[in-house]
């Protein structure tokens, strides 16, 4: 590597420095503020665990996303996290063994191999909030009213539209449709890819019901306004666990309907997004100046089952750089007040004072500093330290 590449970060990573660091610093504050009053209780996860307990019931994608090393104390596989989620679950499962619902909060780095989109970053800061111990629809409620909250907070101003799906419905069309583990991957890989020229020659080639090919063959077309749950509704009459899916999004949408009635939705019933970990309502929300989910989550009930301690469990998350950028915070140099570089009792006191009632007081270091964001200044006048304008 050149001398002139050393200080150069890797492709994706990203610093915040000043004044932006403290705009982060400041929405990261105002988050976990909002989830305690909440009820969420913050907990702060390391950046490296076994390897075994942060994949453990997350599927593959999130172990190709997560950076692996081995510990020269113990020889083990370690891993950096990718995605907080998974450790906040061990939390539950195995640290606090709360018997009733509980809620955990977090806010924290983590570092993927690879992008999550051509609009991220590699070191994202998350932030999210998840629910253990409750499988009624009021905890999927819950959680999606903070995920919107979390938005507004943030100072997100563009419509928002909620998008909806749910796990269930696809698992049961493909329990009916018995496939091997080879040919359930291609299923998967080609819905979510949308090729449906390829989907409809995977299709007939599968030994099928009529009935069940017909509802197959339309699912890829399942999305859309609430229309698309009428239609749905329709084509999976007599089908309970597929009905039942279906009314719960319809349920679901109308409870957050009358909480934030300016919110869009958006259903889509191929959606697969974590199909290898969440097992029933995912959830994801939109703004027409950001083509890419701002935040995301779902009801994950089998992960406390591979940490053996089977919880329900519902969430979501955000990265907190793609919310300030969304929100079009400025960073600007914060206003603050210059003292004098000579030194007395009474100009210390003054200084302190100043700092306690919340100024940025910044004590020059000579005659000549004049540090960037002094707009004021402290003067002595009639033998007592006040505050004027440079």
């Amino acid at each position: 590597m050149a001398l002139a590449d050393r200080w150069l970060l890797p492709e994706g990573i990203k610093e915040l420095l000043p004044p932006e660091a403290r705009q982060a610093e400041l929405m990261r504050r105002r988050l976990l503020d909002l989830y305690n009053n909440w009820g969420y209780d913050l907990v702060m996860p390391p950046l490296v665990e076994h390897l075994e307990s942060l994949l453990t019931g997350t599927g593959h994608d999130l172990d190709l996303n997560t950076f692996k090393l081995t510990d020269r104390l113990s020889g083990h596989s370690l891993g950096v996290r990718a995605d907080i989620t998974p450790q906040v679950a061990r939390i539950d499962a195995h640290r606090l063994r709360t018997e009733g619902p509980s809620r955990l909060c977090y806010c924290g780095s983590v570092l993927h191999t690879h992008a999550a989109n051509m609009l991220a970053t590699r070191n994202p800061m998350q932030a999210g909030a998840e629910l253990y111990g409750h499988a009624g629809i009021e905890s999927d409620v819950e959680v999606i009213s903070l995920m919107l909250e979390t938005l507004n907070v943030a100072g997100i101003s563009d419509p928002i539209t909620l998008d909806l799906g749910h796990v269930a419905l696809f698992n049961a069309l493909i329990a009916k449709a018995k496939l091997s583990a080879e040919d359930k991957s291609q299923f998967i890989d080609l819905l979510q890819r949308k090729a449906l020229t390829e989907y409809d020659a995977f299709l007939s080639e599968l030994s099928l019901e009529a009935s069940l090919r017909e509802r197959l063959a339309v699912l890829p077309f399942l999305h859309g306004t609430v229309y698309v749950l009428e239609k749905a509704a329709g084509l999976f009459e007599g089908w309970s666990e597929e009905s039942e899916a279906i009314q719960y999004l319809s349920d679901l949408a109308e409870l957050i309907r009358n909480r934030f009635p300016q919110t869009r939705f958006y259903f889509d019933l191929a959606e697969l997004r974590g199909y290898h970990y969440h097992t029933g309502v995912v959830f994801a929300a939109y703004t027409p100046s950001f083509g890419q989910a701002l935040a995301k989550g779902g009801r994950y009930d089998e992960i406390g089952q591979d940490f053996g301690r089977a919880r329900p469990a519902t969430g979501f998350s955000t990265d907190l750089k793609t919310l300030l950028d969304v929100a079009g915070v400025k960073a600007k140099i914060e206003p603050s007040v210059l003292a004098p570089s000579v030194w007395s009792a009474d100009l210390h006191e003054a200084i302190e004072q100043a700092r306690r009632q919340g100024h940025r007081v910044i004590q020059a270091l000579d005659e000549s500093e004049r540090p960037a964001g002094c707009d004021r200044q402290l003067v002595k006048i009639n033998n007592e330290w006040v505050i004027q304008a440079l």
